[in-house]
């Protein structure tokens, strides 16, 4: 066998080639670990923002999306005394009676953005026990209390949206009482406002839904036996873990053009480095022929060219773990519904330098073999 020492001294030999294959590696490895990351974010987040311990009751026909659905008032009270095994807390069932609407957010520097409101009740705290008021205070009439990720979600700067600042609502001048926390939840990106100041803004007479919080998630079958049995009230019974699901499945295609995109950008890098590594290798034919000459045999000299390739594209995974920990780990995306973090997880880190081993082994091995293939004697006569 060559020593490995032969094969990192040929890695420098042409400095502008080595650049081209780190690059090329580094370029792929990046696209693979951040559509991995965005993928894994996402689903993540739908997952993390559902509980199966909380029902939520939406109008028969509304199941897709919660923003459509029309409930009656009366729903939340007849739900509260009739469904068995509702969370209390000091006496108090964690029923929570909401609006979810839509609206576009106008601020005192001229921008607007759309963003999600949620009309809410103090038992709403009870129902999302995840959520914590972590600056200000709970909203009363006229003012809000904004999700701590509102801000990147509505592409504002963050003083907009800090304590005492004011937004509009269909020209209803709001002030911001108070900031939320939800880790990992699309919670973080909405606005939440008393349910009555809402209910006139949206110009609604009903509402979007009741979350009830069960103290047993098995007691979804009395929530869900509930909804059946109430014909007049109309209602659909749907654990918030399945809700989100839904929404998770909803937004697939979006995760799969992630990937083709990052798969099409990643085959025209391959492509460019197997071009390098052709022209690379096409060069030292004579010189594997002469080494084949002295003793050293075709398997010898197909490993020491994997090895320079592989280390060409390991170096290149390393480049690419670097900027995605020092770029895209901690990154806010926003998205439809809410927003997600980037986590360059230890299993993105190793998909990264599992793909740059790949790309190493399969860039080398079609111009290995060609550069390998002549006759010794052709070899040894090549230019």
């Amino acid at each position: 066998m060559l020593p490995f020492s032969y094969a990192i001294r040929n890695l420098f030999r042409d400095k502008s080639r080595l650049l081209q294959t780190v690059g090329g590696s580094a370029l792929v490895v990046l696209l693979v670990m951040g559509a991995l990351a965005l993928n894994q974010g996402m689903k993540q987040v739908l997952a993390a923002s559902g509980s199966a311990r909380n029902v939520i009751l939406l109008g028969a026909g509304s199941e897709e999306s919660v923003q459509r659905s029309e409930v009656a008032e009366q729903a939340a009270g007849i739900a509260a005394s009739e469904i068995p095994g509702v969370a209390e807390t000091m006496g108090t069932r964690a029923v929570s009676t909401e609006i979810h609407y839509m609206g576009l957010a106008r601020f005192p520097a001229g921008t607007e953005a759309q963003a999600l409101f949620r009309g809410i009740t103090p038992a709403a705290l009870l129902a999302h026990p995840e959520v914590q008021v972590i600056e200000g205070s709970y909203p009363r009439t006229g003012e809000v209390m904004v999700g701590r990720l509102a801000w990147r979600q509505m592409k504002q700067d963050p003083s907009s949206l800090a304590p005492g600042a004011t937004l509009k609502l269909d020209d209803q001048e709001l002030k911001v009482a108070g900031v939320f926390a939800a880790p990992g939840t699309v919670m973080e990106s909405e606005i939440w406002m008393p349910i009555g100041d809402l209910r006139v803004l949206a110009q609604r007479d009903t509402v979007s839904c009741v979350v009830l919080r069960l103290d047993d998630p098995e007691d979804f079958a009395e929530a869900d036996l509930f909804a059946k049995r109430r014909l007049d009230l109309e209602l659909s019974a749907l654990r918030e873990s399945d809700y989100y699901a839904r929404l998770s499945a909803f937004f697939a295609p979006l995760r799969a053009m992630t990937w083709l995109t990052a798969g099409l950008i990643a085959a025209g890098a391959l492509f460019g480095g197997l071009n390098t590594l052709y022209a690379a290798f096409a060069s030292r034919i004579r010189e594997m022929a002469t080494l084949q000459a002295i003793g050293f045999g075709r398997g010898a000299l197909l490993v020491s060219l994997i090895q320079e390739s592989t280390l060409a594209s390991l170096t290149g995974a390393l480049l690419a773990s670097v900027v995605a920990m020092l770029l895209l780990d901690g990154f806010v995306v926003p998205f439809s519904i809410g927003t997600f973090a980037i986590q360059i997880s230890p299993s993105v880190a190793l998909a990264g330098i599992l793909t740059g081993l790949f790309l190493g082994l399969l860039g080398a091995l079609p111009p290995a073999f060609r550069c390998l293939k002549p006759s010794l004697p052709v070899a040894l006569r090549s230019s």
